[in-house]
């Protein structure tokens, strides 16, 4: 009894040693959607991307594109595609008032924030949710069509299965944080080829700027419009912290139409580059047919993988690969902003095409908060032959590397 109470113990622990080992492979492609890819100044971390021909629903780029990813903001894309289908149905018209109920009104920013009792028009709604993203005015849109947010959710995720993105759950209109509400690239792709075909006549809302309510303009807009003009022509990004920023993205070149997804970087701007990367070596690329359409990929495996957990998620963080140029820090914004854009100028002057970022960092001292004006994202000889050129003036430059831009950022009082 002792031997067989022995070969029971140990072959349940090998049993054990089993499952484990099958959980940790099944946990692998979570790990593996986050992966380099490549940028002027080095090596970028980036999440799941596909880019479509239009006219043929091939696959010309793509990498981890079913995996499984949370969609935020771009969720708005699946309302908006709602919203139009009521429009051509008829039942809702561009100048019909919209409301907000509290829940409404209660939605996390960005939102628009209107008083009890106001409302805007159905038009100014597309807008809002193009160009300012706006959480309340998704979850309107949601209870006006619907009656309930919960239950316009539920028409969300039916449409998506009709739509051929079999792999997409929706919890709410928003894209705020839902441990349940997920997508793939491969779905959201699928997505914003059907809201340029099934809905020409609406499509223009998605290069939305900005939206007037009242006298006020408001709009945070989609800057990889203005990156990849006169190609790009729309769509929508987003951003929770698991997901870090997301965008989706339609160009036209040579009257040829793409669209690409891209996931989970770490910054807005290191998102939008990559956009424009992807399109260039996209645009480059032949169809004749014999690639794989987006539907034919494999869909809904691994993940979601977190980009940002919530403890980093509001912090500030250098985010880029490349050196930077620390040009002195000063008394107030203003000030660095001035050191900063001579600086870029002088990138120019020495005949640097590709010029740095933007970074005015807050640095808290005794004498209260100063700005360090900062160059960031550098390729290593443009911040080297600028500081070099700064120090034969008798000016202040010193080149920090990205593994020394790490909080708490005290090495920057001077």
């Amino acid at each position: 009894m002792v031997l067989v109470s022995y070969a029971s113990v140990a072959m349940n622990s090998r049993l054990l040693l089993c499952l484990l080992g099958l959980i940790g492979l099944l946990s692998l492609p979570a790990r593996a959607q986050i992966a380099a890819v490549a940028s002027p100044s080095g090596p970028v971390p980036a999440g799941p991307f596909a880019v479509v021909d239009f006219a043929t629903s091939e696959v010309l780029m793509e990498r981890n594109a079913g995996a499984y990813w949370y969609p935020a903001s771009l969720t708005k894309m699946m309302t908006i595609y709602i919203v139009f289908e009521e429009l051509k149905a008829g039942r809702l018209t561009l100048s019909m008032p919209l409301g907000f109920s509290d829940n409404a009104r209660a939605k996390e920013a960005s939102k628009l924030g209107l008083a009890p009792g106001q409302s805007i028009t159905v038009e100014q709604g597309l807008q809002a949710l193009v160009a300012h993203s706006a959480n309340d005015v998704a979850t309107a849109f949601g209870e006006r069509i619907s009656g309930s947010e919960a239950v316009f959710a539920q028409r969300m995720t039916e449409t998506a299965r009709r739509l051929g993105m079999t792999a997409t759950t929706y919890r709410n209109a928003n894209g705020l944080p839902d441990p349940a509400q997920m997508t793939t690239a491969r779905d959201t792709a699928i997505l914003g080829v059907a809201l340029v075909k099934d809905f020409p006549q609406y499509y223009g809302y998605f290069s939305t700027r900005n939206v007037i309510i009242g006298k006020q303009k408001i709009g945070l807009g989609v800057k990889f419009l203005d990156l990849y003009s006169p190609y790009a022509d729309g769509l929508k990004t987003g951003f929770i912290c698991a997901s870090g920023f997301n965008i989706v993205g339609s160009a036209v070149r040579d009257g040829r139409r793409l669209v690409a997804v891209a996931f989970g970087f770490r910054a807005s701007v290191l998102r939008d580059e990559f956009l424009v990367r992807l399109f260039d070596e996209a645009f480059a690329l032949k169809t004749g047919g014999n690639r794989q359409k987006i539907w034919q990929l494999h869909n809904g495996g691994g993940g979601p993988a977190t980009v940002l957990p919530y403890g980093e998620c509001g912090g500030i963080r250098y985010e880029f690969p490349g050196d930077a140029a620390w040009l002195g820090t000063y008394g107030d914004w203003r000030t660095a902003r001035t050191v900063f854009d001579k600086g870029q100028a002088q990138l120019a002057a020495l005949g640097f095409s590709r010029l740095g970022k933007e970074w005015i960092l807050p640095v808290a001292g005794n004498q209260g908060t100063k700005q360090a004006a900062i160059i960031a994202d550098l390729e290593p000889a443009a911040a080297e032959k600028l500081c070099a050129d700064y120090q034969a003036k008798k000016l202040f430059c010193q080149v920090k590397k990205a593994s020394e831009m790490a909080p708490p950022f005290g090495g920057f009082l001077r």
